[in-house]
C-alpha cells in the first residue's frame, strides 16, 4: 500500500470513528431526556455507561489524530481536517457530559413528580440531536448546505429555552413547592441549550476545514 493510499485509509477510519462518537451523542441525549421525562434511575446508569465509552473514543481518536500528524505531516487542507478531528471530538465530548448532567439531574429528582406533562423538553431535546446528526453528516459529506438548517434550528432552541424558562418562573412563582422540580425543568433545558450550542460549533469547523474562512453563528 502506497503512503498516500495508508493515510487515506487512516482518515477514513478515523470518520468511521467519529460517526461511532456522534451515534453514542445522540443515543446519551435521548436516554438521558428520557430518563428525566420518566424519572428512570435504570436509564441513568446507562448514559453514565456512554459517557465513558465516548471519552475512550475520544482518547483514541486524538491518538490516532496526533500520529498522523506525526507521520504524515499534513499541510493546508488536510492539516485543516485533522484539526477539526480533534476540535469535533472535543464538542462531542462536552455534548455528553451535559447529557451525563441530565441524567444526574434525574438521580437528585427520583423522589419528585413532574408539575406538567414534559412536552417542551423532549421536543427541545429532539432538535437538538437533529442539529448534532445534521452537523456529523455535515462532516463527513463535506456538505456546507447542511449547516444553515442547523443554524436556523439553533435559533428555535434557543426561542423554545426562553419559552420554558419563563414558563417554569411562573409556575414556581405560584406554588413553592414546585420550586425545586422547576428548578430541575431549569437545568435540564439549559444543559440542552448548550448541547445545540456545541452543534453549532461543530458545523462552524466544517466550513472552516471546508473553506479556510472561520465564521461564528451569533
Amino acid at each position: 500500500m502506497s503512503p498516500r493510499k495508508a493515510y487515506e485509509t487512516e482518515l477514513a477510519e478515523l470518520d468511521t470513528l467519529v460517526a461511532e462518537m456522534a451515534t453514542k451523542t445522540d443515543e446519551a441525549i435521548e436516554l438521558a431526556v428520557e430518563s428525566f421525562a420518566k424519572l428512570n434511575l435504570s436509564l441513568v446508569d446507562k448514559v453514565r455507561k456512554i459517557d465513558k465509552e465516548m471519552y475512550a473514543l475520544n482518547i483514541e481518536i486524538e491518538k490516532r489524530c496526533l500520529e498522523v500528524i506525526a507521520l504524515q505531516s499534513p499541510v493546508a487542507k488536510d492539516l485543516r481536517r485533522i484539526g477539526t478531528y480533534l476540535k469535533v471530538i472535543t464538542d462531542f465530548d462536552r455534548i455528553g457530559r451535559y447529557a451525563k448532567d441530565i441524567a444526574e439531574v434525574t438521580a437528585h429528582a427520583k423522589s419528585m413528580a413532574h408539575f406538567k406533562p414534559l412536552v417542551s423538553i423532549p421536543h427541545m431535546a429532539d432538535m437538538a440531536v437533529r442539529m448534532v446528526d445534521l452537523s456529523v453528516k455535515a462532516f463527513l459529506q463535506r456538505d456546507l448546505s447542511l449547516t444553515k438548517e442547523v443554524f436556523d434550528l439553533e435559533d428555535q432552541v434557543d426561542s423554545l429555552y426562553d419559552e420554558i424558562f419563563r414558563e417554569v418562573i411562573t409556575y414556581m412563582m405560584e406554588d413553592s413547592k414546585k420550586i425545586s422540580i422547576g428548578i430541575n425543568y431549569t437545568l435540564v433545558s439549559r444543559y440542552l441549550e448548550r448541547i445545540a450550542d456545541h452543534a453549532c460549533n461543530i458545523s462552524e469547523r466544517v466550513i472552516y476545514m471546508e473553506t479556510g474562512k472561520r465564521v461564528q453563528k451569533l
